[in-house]
């Protein structure tokens, strides 16, 4: 058992978690994609599986020996509070961590979301004018339009996918994603479209004109 790294190992494994629902939840969407991800998979299975068996006491062997070097090198009136500190969070364990983090998270919202969209509402507009200038000035020059012909599509369609994997996660119950934001992509075409058609063009006499 760790006494003072016990916190990574639990990291480790809601990352995984984590991991494991996005993969599978993008292998599910992957469309006519599917069938070669498997392939992929069935692949990497049989290649990792056997080192897998063979190594994967390892890592938590080398965290238990880093552990147990933190312990010899504490002193003892550190080593009582970090007994009393395990002890807390036993109890914590105990009540429920999900319903702790909940709280916890909760709190930090209702005390920081106020600010945040005094930021948002304030910057918002400000952010869309020199983005949408950004953008008019890239457009003039060579070859970017073409670029942008390819780049766009793809951007809307991965915006869209983290849209929904944000949805889903929130659906299966991830605390985290209830504060992931979702990306406003109907907006943004709506903005770049509205300064497309106040872009300058050139008129037959050379000089620049509103469309």
């Amino acid at each position: 058992m760790l006494k003072y790294l016990d916190f990574v190992q639990v990291a480790a494994i809601y990352a995984m978690v984590c991991f494991s629902t996005i993969y599978e939840y993008a292998k599910q969407n992957s469309g006519p994609l599917k069938p070669g991800v498997e392939t992929v998979e069935a692949t990497v299975k049989t290649v990792i599986c056997p080192v897998y068996d063979k190594f994967h006491d390892v890592p938590f062997e080398l965290l238990r020996f880093v552990d147990r070097k933190v312990d010899e090198s504490l002193p003892s009136l550190v080593k009582q509070a970090s007994s009393q500190a395990r002890a807390v969070a036993s109890e914590v364990q105990r009540a429920g961590v999900v319903d702790t983090a909940k709280s916890i998270t909760s709190s930090l919202y209702s005390k920081y979301e106020p600010t945040a969209k005094e930021l948002y509402w304030r910057y918002e507009p400000m952010a869309e004018h020199y983005a949408v200038s950004a953008w008019q000035s890239l457009n003039r020059l060579p070859i970017f339009p073409q670029v942008a012909q390819i780049a766009v599509p793809t951007a809307g369609y991965w915006a869209d996918k983290y849209n929904q994997a944000v949805c889903y996660t929130n659906e299966r119950g991830y605390v985290v994603a209830e504060y992931l934001p979702l990306i406003p992509i109907e907006r943004i075409a709506k903005v770049f479209d509205e300064g497309a058609s106040e872009s300058p063009v050139s008129s037959t006499n050379g000089e620049a004109v509103v469309a």
